[in-house]
C-alpha cells in the first residue's frame, strides 16, 4: 500500500533537490497532486494479474480469442518516465472454457500499473492467462513508446518497441503463431 505522505515529501525534496521552490504558489499543491497521480499509476502494486481471471465460462468454443489494440499506461522503472502504447492479447481456449474479453483487458491493465519493463509486462500477461485459464496457447504482443527515448537519450520520437510471449501451441506450432500475428496486424 502506498504511503501518501512519503511520497510527498520525497517529491518536495526532490523540488528542493532540482533548484526549485516547492513553497512557491505553482509548486505548493504539486506534492499532494504527484502522490494522488502515482496511486493511481501505481494501482497495480496491489494485485496480480492473474486474479483478474474471474469469469469463466464453458462454451465449448475451440478456435483463436483475440483481443487487439488494448491501450496502456506504465512507467519505466529505470527512468520512471511513462511508456504506452497496446498490447494483443490471444489465446486458444483448452475445454472450451472462455474468459469474459474484459478480462484480458483488466490484466493487461493491473500488470501494466506498476514500475515496469515492457519485457516483464508481456510476460506478466501470458503467465497470468496460462496459470488462470490453462489454455492450448497463448500470444500476447506489446507496442509501446517509450518516453526514456524520446525525452532523453537517443531522442527518437515515435519508434517503437515490439515483444512478444508464445506459450503452449502458439510457441510449439509456426502457423498458429503465423496466424495470430497476421490477425494482429489486420
Amino acid at each position: 500500500m502506498m504511503n501518501q505522505e512519503k511520497v510527498e515529501a520525497a517529491i518536495y525534496q526532490l523540488l528542493e533537490a532540482i533548484g526549485e521552490n516547492p513553497e512557491r504558489e505553482g509548486l505548493l499543491d504539486t506534492p499532494k497532486r504527484v502522490a494522488k497521480m502515482y496511486a493511481e499509476m501505481f494501482s497495480g502494486l496491489s494485485e496480480d494479474p492473474k486474479d483478474q481471471f474471474t469469469a469463466v465460462f464453458s462454451e465449448g468454443h475451440e478456435e483463436m480469442i483475440l483481443v487487439k489494440d488494448i491501450p496502456f499506461y506504465s512507467m519505466c522503472e529505470h527512468h520512471l518516465v511513462p511508456f504506452y502504447g497496446v498490447a494483443h492479447v490471444a489465446y486458444l481456449p483448452s475445454d472450451g472454457r472462455v474468459t469474459g474479453l474484459s478480462k484480458l483487458a483488466r490484466a493487461v491493465e493491473v500488470a501494466s500499473r506498476r514500475p515496469q519493463l515492457q519485457e516483464r509486462l508481456t510476460a506478466q500477461v501470458a503467465n497470468a492467462l496460462e496459470e488462470a485459464m490453462h489454455p492450448k496457447g497463448v500470444f500476447v504482443m506489446v507496442e509501446a513508446e517509450h518516453l526514456c527515448m524520446t525525452m532523453r537519450g537517443i531522442k527518437k520520437p515515435g519508434s517503437k518497441t515490439v515483444t512478444t510471449v508464445a506459450r503452449g501451441l502458439y510457441q510449439e506450432d509456426g502457423a498458429a503463431r503465423r496466424e495470430v500475428m497476421a490477425m494482429i496486424k489486420e
